[in-house]
């Protein structure tokens, strides 16, 4: 079997914050991929605004480098499990993953989920110890945590053998042995070369190519990229798109792209083991393969991981519709969730019995959050539903989704917090104390039950508490309700001004979520009830004016600080009578009835 010994193609996988990202720069950086006067900013891959803004990876992106002679392919991923549709599809492109791991936090659930991904595809792992340089990197004990997890996963012999390189990405260090750190990345490339399988050479045979990602270009339309399997392509070749409901498109390639560093460069021909872009079709989508005219054979489509939570999506109808978005009707709020999904294959967009709404489900609150986000700052008004978890039925018995939670908190705060998650269904899989004063704790949790929980979280570890949790599997539905907002909220009585008379009035009734002068609305929520139930409250309320002066009282009144919530923060909050409503310069709570005595009626039918 003949090899191409001049490419290699691997996927950089990690944890959310182990610096996948940034080990991708100095990769980069280190080959002369970029010239000595060329200005790149740090994470140069995540080039998506709310990347950079939130230092996350969200859209898995492809580079490739020169290393001496050979061309190796690098596929960067999201590290948060919510994206990890991004990450299984680009399993099926690499012939090896570097798995980056932090030399203090050690193995994350993050970590589990994409090295699970990795090892169902039997690809060769390469381990990165990065962050080497703190003061508190423990990198023998991480190792062998490591070592722990590929044979709790299931790894075969020769995964576990892996070779394990230590770095400091940021300082652009790496080395074979953890005190012998070298300023250049050849470690990190030396052992990419002798441990990743150089892709099969058979460019001889008919072609198969398969799209794993999209792209969009105003002068070529829909960009497909993906992986050559089998045979080669050129320009001007005639071939066939095997689409995913069995139908066949016939087209022409009008144009082929190679990838070198950050930029894409026209090619002629390609073949099998080439990563590529190929442009000519605007009705191509995800999974779908690309074959001779001739000789017409699909790969398996794609299997993508089942979404585990949903919301609604509703036309704006509150009474400040309009007034700040540019598309607010159903039409348009349907084209852009149908544009979505013809690149977000974790996404499902069903229709309900309303034109004016959709059930909108995915991988998780952050999934949805981001989609959320982007389409406000394009300039569209929604109203969101509380999210609920996607019960499904397997072999005959309801189940539902349940995650493996890990949280890092100071030793005083472990009663609360196992308290907290035992009252959400939470159960203790291990506890390590760390021995500074840090205790670890692994919980499986519902993930109903952690729908709102990480504000508590925050809270009862006032601030000093780390939590990560990742989807682990379905298990029989657990009776009841679990989790959910514990307190009631203050609702607007008319429309107005919020004034300070008014928030002063309320300030010892519970928490308030708006500032002096902010416009509301009936049935809007203004602010957190101390007690369960909810509260109408008159906000809007002004001082009497009289000609009775007093020296020293209105001087000395000042009110608190009010609480502001991100989109996810609000999304979290709502409850099943409540909507969010955003658009792209607010995000407000509303009751989904606006006025007082309908709502209140629709309470009583409730509880009767």
């Amino acid at each position: 079997m003949q090899l191409r010994e001049d490419i290699r193609n691997i996927a950089i996988i990690a944890h959310v914050d182990h610096g996948k990202t940034t080990l991708v720069d100095q990769l980069l950086r280190y080959s002369g991929t970029f010239r000595d006067n060329e200005h790149v900013d740090d994470r140069a891959m995540d080039s998506n605004d709310l990347e950079r803004e939130r230092g996350i990876t969200i859209l898995a992106k492809n580079t490739a480098i020169e290393y001496k002679d050979t061309h190796i392919n690098i596929m960067d991923t999201p590290g948060h499990a919510d994206f990890g549709g991004e990450v299984e599809r680009i399993m099926k492109m690499v012939d090896g993953v570097l798995l980056v791991v932090d030399a203090y936090e050690g193995c994350m659930p993050q970590t589990r989920f994409v090295l699970k991904k990795a090892l169902e595809q039997k690809l060769n792992p390469v381990v990165v110890l990065n962050k080497i340089d703190r003061p508190s990197a423990r990198p023998q004990q991480v190792i062998d945590e490591v070592l722990d997890l590929f044979i709790e996963l299931g790894a075969d012999d020769s995964q576990l053998e892996f070779p394990v390189v230590y770095a400091s990405a940021l300082n652009g260090t790496s080395g074979n042995e953890p005190d012998e750190q070298e300023e250049s990345m050849e470690a990190v490339f030396e052992t990419i070369i002798e441990n990743i399988p150089a892709p099969v050479d058979n460019s001889e045979d008919p072609l198969q190519f398969q799209i794993t990602l999209l792209d969009y270009n105003e002068y070529l339309g829909r960009v497909g990229i993906g992986r050559i399997f089998r045979g080669s392509i050129k320009v001007g070749q005639q071939v066939s798109l095997m689409k995913k409901d069995g139908s066949v498109k016939n087209f022409r390639i009008s144009k082929l792209f190679g990838f070198i560093g950050l930029k894409r460069i026209e090619i002629q021909e390609a073949k099998a083991g080439d990563i590529i872009a190929l442009a000519g079709l605007e009705d191509i989508n995800v999974g779908e393969t690309v074959c001779p005219t001739d000789h017409p054979e699909a790969l398996p489509i794609l299997r993508i991981d089942e979404p585990t939570l949903q919301m609604t999506f509703v036309v704006n109808n509150s009474p400040f519709a309009g007034r700040e978005g540019k598309y607010i009707t159903s039409r348009r709020i349907e084209e852009r969730l149908m544009t979505q999904l013809e690149t977000d294959v974790s996404l499902r967009v069903d229709p309900t019995s309303s034109p004016d709404a959709w059930t909108v489900s995915g991988r998780g609150e952050l999934h949805l959050s981001i989609l959320v986000e982007n389409m406000r700052r394009e300039g569209y008004e929604i109203q969101l539903s509380k999210p609920q978890v996607i019960i499904r039925e397997i072999d005959g018995v309801r189940c539902e989704p349940v995650e493996r939670v890990q949280v890092d908190v100071p030793e005083d705060h472990t009663g609360a917090v196992m308290e907290s998650l035992g009252s959400r269904k939470g159960e203790m899989i291990d506890m390590v104390n760390q021995g500074n004063g840090q205790v670890r704790m692994e919980f499986k949790v519902p993930s109903r039950g952690l729908i709102g929980y990480s504000t508590e979280f925050m809270t009862q570890t006032r601030g000093y508490g780390i939590i990560n949790h990742t989807f682990d599997k379905y298990e029989p539905l657990i009776p009841g309700q679990i989790g959910g907002r514990q307190r009631g909220v203050l609702v607007a009585l008319e429309h107005g001004k919020a004034s300070t008379y008014g928030i002063m009035g309320l300030e010892d009734r519970g928490t308030i979520f708006v500032e002096p002068g902010t416009e509301v609305y009936s049935g809007m929520i203004v602010g957190e009830h101390n007690r369960e139930n909810d509260l109408t409250v008159n906000i809007t309320k002004e001082k009497h004016l009289t000609n009775v002066r007093s020296a020293n009282k209105d001087q000395t009144s000042t009110i608190r600080k009010t609480r502001t919530m991100s989109l996810e923060e609000a999304i979290e909050y709502l409850n099943d009578d409540e909507y969010c409503e955003v658009t792209p310069e607010s995000i407000r709570l509303r009751k989904k009835i606006l006025n007082k005595n309908e709502r209140e009626k629709a309470s009583k039918r409730k509880t009767v």
